[in-house]
């Protein structure tokens, strides 16, 4: 019953308050968004730059570990050497193709 009410009651308020709308039209001057965005585009294009490079030094670690994980493989006798190897040689690949192709794919030149 109390739940009817204040149910009712919210309807009640919601439908007889004024809301009261505000718009901007006509003479806004937009171009601060223009300007904005431009910065923000050049300083993501910067930042891919470094982005580029830290992966860089990632991915050389990485090579670095596994190749050493390889050579141990070979040392003790284990199988899949042939496969580590080829997974290796596919992330090669891969930064290859993630930091030459793709950029330029999507017109960027970094």
């Amino acid at each position: 019953m109390l739940s009817k009410i204040l149910r009712s009651s919210l309807v009640l308020i919601g439908l007889f308050s004024v809301q009261s709308a505000l718009a901007k039209s006509g003479g806004v001057d937009y171009s601060w968004g223009a300007d904005a965005l431009a910065l923000m585009h050049d300083y993501v294009v910067t930042m891919m730059l470094y982005v580029l490079y830290l992966g860089y030094a990632i991915a050389a670690i990485v090579v670095v570990i596994a190749s050493l994980q390889i050579y141990i493989k070979m040392n003790i006798g284990e199988e899949g050497v042939t496969k580590e190897i080829l997974f290796l040689v596919g992330a090669c690949i891969f930064m290859i193709g993630a930091s030459i192709v793709f950029p330029s794919f999507f017109g960027y030149q970094i």
